[in-house]
């Protein structure tokens, strides 16, 4: 008997590090195929921050409008709960409409939580994480990785032994509980399955260097075209500061250290370039973990292996 048809309706995740080309493959599908794009960007939902975000200019926008962008002012914050809730709502209104939604960004924690729901986990806790630091000082975080591991395989395999702060946060929920972080975030995807069926695309050049590259070119590019006058204007208005979520975003961070005259031209660049590599190394991480994706090529066209990928979804 052959197997029945999975009944949720079908949505597309396209996933990728920073300057991996993914705002360019998102607009090409839309125009081939009956989508519509909800961004997946912790930094492209506040007003004002255009070109330090990357965020689609408003020739893009016309062609491909993006849901989820601009709908915060920058002395707001803004949580992973409330995206999931707002992106779900986004997925709903466009599926009923018969198109298929099209989540596309970087943001990696705001898609595990769209599709593995929200586990609760314990807040932080001063005296449990001073205890976990006092342990790295004399072990190194490689000796914590090592614990993690022992406790938590799963969350181990997923975070990379020179990430510290991932590293506490899971041993810190061990602690706390008693139990593993990853069965933790496994029951809440029991309790809350994701409602669609998601074809997961991935957007990254193989060779890491050709990332580098386009990585320290965007930030050269978006230097020019007015970052430090964004900034500048941000800056102006009196409210915001650099403990702000919206502040702490890479690009942003750097040139306000640069107005404030913490740093010169010269290493304002360089932070803002190796600040965004070090992003896009975790986004890497994140993805290497992420189950079920068709990682995309460098040698064939993107759209088009898109394409195929999609019909074979769409016939599944």
């Amino acid at each position: 008997m052959p197997e029945s048809r999975d009944p949720r309706p079908p949505a597309i995740l396209l996933m990728g590090p920073t300057a991996s080309g993914k705002t360019d493959l998102a607009v090409a599908l839309v125009e081939r195929l009956p989508c519509e794009i909800v961004s997946v960007d912790s930094a492209m939902i506040y007003r004002g921050m255009d070109i330090g975000t990357a965020k689609p200019n408003r020739e893009t926008l016309a062609r491909a409008p993006h849901r989820l962008i601009d709908i915060l002012d920058p002395v707001e914050s803004y949580s992973t709960a409330a995206f999931r809730t707002d992106a779900l709502e986004a997925m709903a209104e466009i599926s009923a409409s018969g198109r298929i939604p099209l989540l596309v960004g970087g943001t990696m924690l705001y898609f595990r939580a769209l599709q593995q729901g929200l586990a609760s986990l314990p807040s932080a806790d001063a005296e449990v994480r001073q205890q976990l630091l006092d342990e790295a000082a004399r072990v190194g975080w490689g000796g914590m990785h090592t614990h993690l591991s022992a406790v938590d395989p799963v969350s181990a395999a997923q975070i990379h032994p020179n990430d510290p702060q991932r590293i506490q946060r899971a041993l810190e929920v061990h602690r706390l509980t008693g139990r593993a972080m990853s069965a933790l975030i496994a029951e809440a995807a029991d309790a809350e399955p994701f409602p669609y069926r998601p074809l997961k695309l991935v957007r990254c050049p193989a060779d890491r260097s050709l990332l580098h590259r386009r990585i320290e070119r965007r930030f050269h590019a978006m230097l020019e075209e007015g970052l430090v006058d964004e900034v500048e204007s941000l800056r102006r208005r009196g409210d915001l500061h650099e403990d702000l979520p919206a502040m702490r975003c890479v690009g942003y961070r750097q040139v306000l250290k640069y107005l404030t005259g913490a740093y010169n031209w010269e290493e304002m660049m360089h932070r803002g370039i190796v600040a965004s590599r070090q992003l896009a190394k975790r986004q890497m991480t994140w993805l290497r973990a992420e189950r079920d994706c068709q990682w995309l090529g460098e040698d064939a066209d993107p759209v088009e292996q898109s394409l195929r990928l999609w019909d074979g979804l769409s016939r599944s």
